[in-house]
């Protein structure tokens, strides 16, 4: 899927962020980006690919359209990594700040046009995800699952490749205690952020090669 000498983008929230130093523009972090670019170039030595991690820690969907220009479109990916949606939640129940699903899931068409349009980007989407580790992040559920399910449907519709990250997660939590891989259900360990990474590789056609 990926050919040689492409741009790739990851953008979204601190689970793509993951502690990057933002004055390092070719800083990976240490998460599933960092883990799935480098395995990647394992694999492919020879494609010449570019990477690039635009999370930022807090994000919403409404954030990332404020800084879709600078971090996104001006540095012309032929494939966007996009994971946004639990502080969008978070916010209704910490701030009284609600994101309607309407709002959330028309920015996000809205971001994926303009990239498509200006620079015939495609996109891997990856739905976002809450583990009930206590009652607040119970609460998440009300409101994240219109919004994932919103994303998977904005997936069929515009030919996306999608990673069912809340599904993924809801069958490795059944074999395992959370804190495994995400101790605080939102954050991922190093496991859990080894677990998106592999499931990157396996939606791109990479993870046979391991």
């Amino acid at each position: 899927m990926i050919q040689a000498n492409q741009t790739l983008l990851f953008i979204g929230d601190s689970i793509t962020d993951t502690g990057r130093d933002y004055s390092n523009p070719d800083d990976m972090g240490r998460g599933f980006a960092f883990m799935a670019s480098s395995l990647y170039s394992s694999l492919y030595p020879g494609k010449n690919i570019r990477y690039y991690n635009r999370g930022i820690g807090g994000n919403r969907i409404r954030d990332v359209r404020d800084r879709w220009q600078t971090d996104c479109l001006d540095l012309k990916p032929d494939w966007i990594t996009m994971l946004v949606g639990v502080n969008d939640a978070a916010r209704r129940y910490d701030q009284q700040d609600i994101t309607t699903v309407d709002e959330f899931i028309g920015t996000y068409r809205s971001l994926m046009k303009q990239a498509s349009d200006t620079c015939g980007s495609r996109f891997i989407l990856l739905e976002p995800f809450v583990f009930p580790v206590n009652d607040v992040r119970r609460l998440y559920r009300e409101d994240l699952d219109p919004k994932i399910h919103a994303i998977r449907d904005l997936a069929q519709e515009t030919g996306s490749v999608f990673i069912s990250l809340d599904g993924m997660f809801a069958e490795a939590r059944a074999q395992v205690p959370d804190e495994v891989w995400a101790p605080d259900g939102v954050h991922p360990s190093p496991a859990g952020h080894a677990l998106i990474a592999c499931a990157w590789l396996n939606a791109v056609g990479a993870l046979k090669r391991l």
